[in-house]
């Protein structure tokens, strides 16, 4: 694993110099708001385990809209809906 990574850094290296152009262009590091950003995504865009699916219906169930629309539309459009992205 240590090899991929180092021929990777060497890779952009090679890129950089050949171009001509600074590295500074590259962006390497995110901020981790960014990076968080990405993870939530990525996250929620798989499954949702059971236990987390409970977690869910039990912060909609707290309120009588929500609980309403859970009924209707299902938990994760209603938790989506009043409390904005699901946070795994």
């Amino acid at each position: 694993m240590k090899t991929v990574a180092i021929l990777a850094l060497c890779f952009l290296v090679v890129i950089c110099v050949a171009s001509g152009k600074s590295c500074s262009n590259i962006c390497l590091f995110v901020e981790r708001e960014q990076a968080s950003t990405v993870v939530r995504q990525k996250r929620a865009a798989g499954q949702l385990s059971l236990v987390q699916l409970e977690s869910l219906r039990e912060v909609c169930e707290a309120n009588v809209a929500c609980e309403h629309m859970m009924d209707i539309n299902g938990i994760i459009a209603a938790y989506t809906a009043y409390y904005g992205p699901i946070p795994y």
